[in-house]
């Protein structure tokens, strides 16, 4: 059929629906990052308005609502699906064994009292109801209340700056091993009513689970380095996308959750180079898709249920908050954390996840829950999403309020998950700086963009990961909150001048030190924001001018004081000059637009 002769039916339920949809995502992302809250809530909320127990109820009386509501959950169950799986398979990326082994401790220690102390807690209240539950689906009921969420706990530490803090990397520890636990509760959960027995079915799943891991190790490194070396962003998308199918995939045939096998890639691709690329790929999607599944959890929530039984759904709610935040209260100041930060850490994660909601999906599929209780389960669950960032600023407010000292260092806590240098472009130079650093006990991670160089230092034991840097969500990904520095060492001019100017809209506190190729060049990037900006030219100048000296005859204290001097002085010179070229380039830029072009640098 030509192609002029197709049309678009404007007018069809499911176009409206993803129109739905794409106008939500873009209403609520960008406003609720404006408020520094989660867009977990906003997506919920907006599924509740558009679904078919608000808006949605009224359209069949005033069809004008059927453009701004979406006609069945049905419509987006697939979708939905697809964000689950790319929600694990992100938090896979996160579980890399050089994360857990640096905090083991943490994550192994608190991170598991937590979850078995707060399910164990649950499990016995709702075992003291007179509800009529089975052993199975108390399990099912407390495992999946007890996990906490990581889109929005991480989120708030991250918008408040206390990701690198005691509170922050106490709860990330805590969150980790709740991510660590999601695919063996899945296993159980379909393992325990399995009909060829609890065995077998546990056998089929480690079978499935070994021929992922098998696969990874032997096809991820090779079909990413070829997709990293065409150097086409599309490319290295597509080849992230096909590897969380086929995993998913194959988790299905053997009857696991597609979410298992989502996770197991992500934790197979964390232990390569090409881990943060991968992160930055599926940003975009991740969020788009994950808007869609919350959405569609909205859609199921009926307020009328909640309205007909006020006190059982709002104590529900306020029960498993209350056990939750006592239980991980009394952990945490028994493990030595201050007032303040066991109060934050508790009432962060006091609210149960959006992976709950994944897990109690998997036990209403497999027989563990039904009718009423499952509903409730899922409003319960969907309530306390909607209220978790109030947790989590009240949490803040009241840590400020109980620690008025600086937070006490723990033998036991972990490094701080940043607080090292980022070297970006790790050619010649940035080896050499890198060389410098580990002389002096620095800690730092380089990114290139040349696939197989990184490849063969990452055999040597080099701390470099793969990337374009250009990508706002790689800078992201890499740290950059928590960095202390940032030495841009590439050798394309455009490309440099952009990361400046990333870097310096997401940090403008971050001490930035810049290779440049001249002294016009270093004043133009002193004008774009950094610390310091280290012309060639001048630099090689200086050197040649140091060695004749000293060849000379010339004593090496007063030949080194005055190339100081001399330094110090083209400085000063280079930065009183920086603000003409800068407003040149700013006009520059208003005239013919501010994007990079081009292959992505790399280091010289």
């Amino acid at each position: 059929m030509p192609l002029y002769g197709m049309s678009l039916p404007f007018e069809s339920p499911q176009f409206q629906d993803v129109m739905v949809v794409l106008g939500a995502a873009g209403l609520v992302i960008p406003a609720f990052a404006a408020l520094r809250i989660s867009p977990v809530v906003g997506f919920i909320l907006v599924g509740i308005l558009v679904g078919p127990h608000l808006l949605g109820g009224l359209a069949a009386a005033h069809p004008w609502l059927d453009h701004i509501t979406i006609s069945s959950a049905e419509t987006l169950a697939a979708p939905a699906e697809m964000g689950i799986a790319l929600l694990l398979f992100a938090l896979g990326l996160e579980l890399s064994l050089e994360r857990l082994r640096t905090m083991r401790r943490l994550v192994f220690g608190l991170g598991a009292a937590q979850l078995f102390a707060s399910a164990a807690a649950l499990a016995l209240l709702l075992a003291l109801l007179p509800l009529g539950l089975s052993a199975g689906a108390i399990a099912a009921l407390a495992a999946g209340l007890a996990l906490s969420s990581t889109a929005v706990g991480l989120q708030m530490l991250s918008a408040s700056g206390r990701l690198g803090s005691q509170a922050g990397r106490t709860a990330f520890g805590i969150l980790l091993f709740q991510d660590i636990a999601i695919a063996p509760l899945l296993l159980l959960f379909r393992a325990g009513t399995a009909t060829g027995g609890f065995a077998a079915s546990i056998a089929t799943s480690f079978l499935a689970i070994g021929v992922l891991i098998l696969a990874g190790r032997l096809l991820l490194s090779p079909l990413f380095l070829q997709a990293a070396r065409t150097r086409r962003p599309e490319l290295f998308l597509a080849a992230s996308l096909v590897v969380l199918i086929a995993s998913a995939a194959v988790a299905a045939a053997a009857g696991l959750s597609p979410a298992v096998g989502a996770l197991i890639a992500g934790i197979m691709l964390a232990e390569t180079e090409y881990r943060r690329q991968v992160e930055a790929a599926i940003a975009p999607f991740q969020g788009l898709l994950l808007g869609v599944f919350l959405i569609w959890v909205g859609m199921q929530l009926d307020l009328a249920a909640v309205m007909a039984q006020p006190l059982l759904i709002i104590g529900a709610v306020a029960a498993v908050l209350a056990i939750k935040a006592l239980v991980l209260l009394v952990i945490l100041r028994r493990s030595g954390r201050g007032r303040g930060v066991a109060a934050h850490v508790a009432l962060l994660l006091a609210a149960p996840s959006e992976t709950s909601l994944i897990l109690l999906g998997a036990a209403t599929a497999a027989g563990l829950l039904s009718g009423a209780i499952a509903d409730t389960a899922l409003l319960v669950t969907g309530l306390s999403l909607a209220i978790a960032p109030l947790l989590g600023l009240a949490g803040q407010r009241l840590e400020q309020r109980l620690e008025h000292h600086a937070e006490e260092t723990m033998a036991d806590m972990p490094a701080a998950p940043g607080g090292r240098t980022i070297i970006i472009g790790f050619g010649r130079v940035g080896r050499l700086v890198a060389a410098m650093l580990d002389a002096h006990h620095q800690p730092y991670l380089a990114i290139d963009s040349d696939p197989d160089e990184v490849a063969r230092l990452r055999r040597a034991g080099r701390p470099v990961v793969y990337g374009d840097a250009r990508r706002p969500e790689l800078l992201d990904a890499i740290g950059l909150d928590t960095a202390r520095a940032i030495v841009l060492t590439i050798d394309a001019a455009q490309s440099l001048d952009t990361l400046v100017r990333l870097i310096r809209e997401r940090r403008p506190d971050l001490c930035i030190v810049a290779r440049a190729r001249d002294a016009d060049h270093a004043a133009r990037l002193y004008g774009l924001g950094v610390t310091d900006a280290v012309p060639e030219t001048v630099e090689s100048s200086l050197q040649l001018a140091e060695a004749l000296l000293v060849d000379l005859g010339v004593p090496m204290g007063p030949v080194i004081a005055s190339i100081h001097e001399k330094r110090a002085e083209l400085r000063g010179r280079i930065q009183a000059g920086s603000n003409a070229p800068v407003r040149a380039l700013r006009r520059r830029r208003r005239a013919t637009g501010d994007k990079p072009t081009g292959p992505p640098a790399t280091g010289a």
